[in-house]
């Protein structure tokens, strides 16, 4: 496997890893698993310290959109295992003895240096003010990650997330500095009209992404709304 920067897989072709069939273990469980295994993504975050292949999806999509920046304040909702904090963390420089990064999760997370971590469900009500009482200032970026567990029928699974987005997207608002920019990820699937107006009404352009470290038979997308306008684009 190459180590170097170049994109995932180049260099010498890999071995396909292959996961025998096994009792107890389901076809799509070890199709999954044989995709996890094979995965370059994974191979390159394991190769280079990554916390996950998802830290991917945000350098790739900074690379093209260029929304951090050196001395950016940034807000990560769901932030478990940490690779959007990462990323962040080293494109804004975030000083480790006073983090300009603030990451927030339920779920138990390993120190991320640069960023101070909050244990908390996001939706709980004391958690905005919890965030912002960690930054210096308000937030340059608002990201967020978050999703919630799957069930497995695609509509639902749109609307659970979709619900996390629009949450996401009240708290960008109501934080952000004007010029700042918030990213969240969504799924294809419709029923997001009236969280496309609002974001429209508040920001001076909002596009979906889809970067390559997203799978191709993935029905993630992300919503990308960049240049806050300001309490008054309310």
């Amino acid at each position: 496997m190459s180590r170097g920067g170049g994109k995932p897989g180049a260099g010498p072709r890999a071995l396909k890893t292959r996961v025998k069939k096994k009792r107890g273990l389901k076809s799509s469980s070890r199709r999954w698993l044989e995709r996890h295994l094979n995965d370059p993504y994974v191979h390159r975050a394991n190769a280079e310290g990554m916390r996950s292949r998802a830290a991917y999806k945000l350098a790739e999509i900074d690379d093209r959109h260029r929304i951090l920046a050196p001395g950016m304040r940034v807000i990560d909702l769901g932030a478990a295992p940490g690779g959007w904090c990462q990323v962040a963390a080293a494109r804004v420089r975030s000083d480790p003895e006073n983090p300009s990064v603030v990451g927030i999760d339920y779920l138990e997370m390993d120190p991320v240096p640069g960023a101070a971590i909050l244990k908390m469900d996001f939706l709980e009500d004391a958690a905005p003010a919890r965030l912002l009482a960690l930054l210096s200032g308000p937030p340059d970026v608002v990201l967020s990650d978050m999703a919630a567990p799957t069930t497995g029928h695609r509509r639902t699974d749109h609307l659970r997330t979709m619900h996390l987005c629009e949450v996401a997207a009240d708290f960008a608002v109501g934080v952000l500095r004007p010029g700042g920019h918030f990213l969240a990820k969504t799924f294809q699937g419709g029923a997001e009209t009236e969280l496309l107006s609002m974001l429209k009404r508040n920001f001076q352009s909002v596009h979906h992404v889809k970067p390559p470290a997203s799978r191709g038979e993935s029905v993630e997308l992300y919503l990308l709304a960049k240049g806050f306008k300001g309490k008054a684009g309310e």
